[in-house]
């Protein structure tokens, strides 16, 4: 059994070699790849529920249809994001070949989470592949019915000189992250992102850093409330809230929060029933330890359940969970929750809701829901996140041509459709150059005068470019 160095050298030769470098090697990979999806739907599903007790709705759109869909794109747009893209230039360089290259970085390596332990794999790989990388993939170990799966099926799909999975724990990614590596991909928390950068840095890797944090939903100002609630219901807990765009809490006028309340209890048993233990479109905590810390969050908190806050720790259930009076310095408010308890905050005015976002660290998404566009706009412009999504949660980043990610700690970089491409992309600049023009260029030369001077920098302007028009 070869070592994890073991597979970064052999992919490394791999690389070195060209196999990645034309277009029909990337396109055929990324034509298996989708075929693994494909062939193996059943099977992925199966997995899903194993680890997450994920419905097949769920799965389907948040872990399947996905990734195909981001597939096709790719397929269908690599081509033209392969070719040379030309710059504008100047009178100095009139006569030269200017452009800008995309070019692969090498071996780069991957590393999932467990909430979305296909998606959260696959879909950079996507991008990696389409760029012309070598790739290494470490799958979560927590959700380990996926992990295994995606072990078993990537060799069998795709070239196993190019693309690698390396499996285990903690002790194994931190020795996995001593190899040398042309890029790093990591999606999962913050802690863990400090510890990845460390490694990255031995080796002056660049890295993106899919993290997560508070997202907040503010809902302000006039608004149909029956169908914020649906909407609100139905992205805090899809996947029992496991998901790093949830929304995190709730920002809304003390009146808002009041008929706010029982439209979330009308919509919650209207998702999932009066008994939602025993519906089956209502997924799991994926393990006793995160069962744990939800539960101990909940405990310390000082707000008051207002709906839900049932438990089953043998089943890893949760009920869905609204809290109310929740200030600020609340243990709900310490760090994001990452499960299916929502907390309300009362905010007086739009100004004051505005400051509380601002005060805590830039999210990954941020929800405005209003039937007033002023109040939507004002939000945008008066805030930072990764994303920005008005009257709605998570459906943003089902779009392949918006790129996904964060700001500040929530994340470094993006991907997704063409981002995906981009981030595993050096951008080379290049000038290709003939002996023309010699007489211009001999501007620069020595001896040094100021009549020469004069004339390269009008020649080397901006503005001498559009003279050239």
């Amino acid at each position: 059994m070869e070592t994890q160095s073991q597979v970064v050298d052999r992919l490394r030769s791999a690389f070195h070699s060209g196999i990645t470098i034309p277009e029909q090697f990337r396109r055929t990979q990324l034509t298996k790849l989708m075929s693994m999806i494909k062939d193996n739907e059943e099977q992925i599903l199966n997995a899903l529920h194993k680890d997450l007790a994920k419905p097949k709705f769920e799965a389907i759109l948040s872990e399947v249809d996905i990734v195909i869909n981001d597939l096709h794109y790719a397929i269908a747009n690599f081509r033209s994001w392969m070719q040379p893209e030309y710059v504008s230039k100047n009178l100095a360089t009139k006569l030269d070949d200017c452009f800008i290259r995309r070019e692969p970085l090498g071996v780069v390596l991957i590393i999932g989470a467990w909430n979305y332990p296909l998606q959260l794999l696959i879909l950079p790989m996507v991008g990696a592949i389409a760029a012309g990388n070598c790739v290494v993939i470490k799958p979560s170990e927590v959700s380990a019915a996926t992990d295994s799966l995606i072990a078993e099926l990537i060799p069998k799909y795709l070239s196993q000189d190019c693309y690698a999975v390396v499996r285990g724990g903690a002790e194994e990614t931190k020795a996995l992250l001593q190899n040398r590596f042309d890029h790093i991909f990591y999606t999962g928390s913050q802690t863990v992102a400090r510890s990845i950068l460390q490694a990255a840095s031995v080796h002056l890797t660049p890295v993106t850093l899919e993290l997560g944090g508070k997202c907040p939903c503010f809902i302000y100002g006039r608004v149909n409330i029956a169908a914020a609630a649906h909407r609100l219901v139905w992205a805090k807990f899809f996947n029992a809230g496991q998901s790093c765009v949830a929304p995190d809490y709730v920002l809304c006028s003390p009146a808002t929060k009041d008929v706010l309340v029982p439209a979330l209890r009308e919509a919650l048993e209207d998702f999932y029933g009066k008994e939602p233990e025993t519906c089956p479109d209502l997924s799991r905590i994926v393990s006793p330890r995160h069962w744990m810390r939800l539960m101990e969050l909940l405990k310390r908190s000082s707000g008051k359940i207002v709906v839900g806050g049932e438990s089953n720790q043998e089943d890893k259930y949760i009920a869905p969970t609204v809290v109310v009076d929740v200030f600020e310095d609340d243990a709900l408010m310490k760090e994001e929750i990452f499960g299916p308890i929502l907390p309300i905050i009362t905010v007086d005015s739009l100004e004051k809701g505005i400051d509380f976002i601002n005060r805590q660290e830039k999210p990954l998404a941020l929800y405005v829901f209003s039937d007033e566009s002023s109040v939507i706009n004002t939000v945008l412009e008066r805030t930072s996140s990764g994303g920005f999504c008005s009257n709605d949660g998570i459906v943003h980043m089902t779009l392949p041509g918006l790129p996904f990610g964060g700001v500040g700690a929530s994340g470094w970089g993006s991907y997704h459709g063409r981002w995906s491409f981009e981030a595993f992309s050096h951008r080379r600049a290049c000038m290709m150059r003939g002996w023309a023009l010699e007489r211009i260029n001999s501007l620069r030369y020595p001896p040094y005068r100021d009549d020469k001077l004069s004339w390269l920098r009008w020649t080397t302007s901006a503005k001498s470019s559009c003279s050239l028009m």
